[in-house]
C-alpha cells in the first residue's frame, strides 16, 4: 500500500535572516537564524528538524496509547549534534527519548503503559515519516525559479 499524496510548504522571507513557512491550510510557523545575543527566542531550522522528529513520532506514540488511557504526563526530547566536516554541515547522533506517564490503578493505563515501547518501536520502525526519510534518505532537488 503506497500513498503518494504530495506535502508542501511555502518559505517567505520577513526580514532579515526571519521567515515564515505557511502549509496549504493556512498554518504558519516563523523561523530564522539563531541570534549571537541570545534575545531571539524563535526556532532556527535545524530546530524545526528535531521538533519535526520528535513531533512526527509523538503522534504516532499518541494515537496508540492514547486509544487506552490519557497520559498524565507525555514529552519527548530530541537531541543531536550539529557538526560540519569533509561531507558539509550536518547532524550527527540524533536521539529521540521518550517520556510518558499514565495514571497508576487504571486498566486503560496499564494497557497504554504495555503498549509504550511496541507504539515507539513501530513508529521508529515504519510510521514516522520524518525519521523514516531520514533513516532511509531521500534525495533533495534545488532549483531556482524565475521571480
Amino acid at each position: 500500500m503506497s500513498e503518494n499524496s504530495e506535502r508542501s510548504v511555502v518559505v517567505e522571507r520577513t526580514g532579515s535572516g526571519r521567515f515564515v513557512a505557511t502549509n496549504v491550510r493556512g498554518g504558519s510557523i516563523t523561523f530564522g537564524t539563531s541570534s549571537d545575543s541570545g534575545q531571539d527566542t524563535g526556532f532556527t531550522p535545524v530546530e524545526l528538524f528535531l521538533a519535526a522528529i520528535g513531533g512526527c513520532t509523538a503522534v504516532d506514540v499518541d494515537v496508540a496509547t492514547g486509544r487506552h488511557a490519557e497520559p498524565t504526563g507525555f514529552s519527548v526530547a530530541v537531541t543531536g549534534d550539529k557538526i560540519s566536516d569533509d561531507l558539509g554541515n550536518r547532524m550527527t547522533n540524533l536521539q529521540v527519548t521518550f517520556t510518558v506517564a499514565f495514571a497508576d490503578g487504571d486498566e486503560g493505563a496499564e494497557r497504554a503503559r504495555a503498549i509504550l515501547p511496541r507504539a515507539v518501536k513501530a513508529s521508529h520502525d515504519r510510521l514516522c515519516t520524518v525519521s523514516r526519510t531520514v533513516e532511509i534518505g531521500a534525495p533533495v532537488t534545488t532549483t531556482v525559479a524565475d521571480a
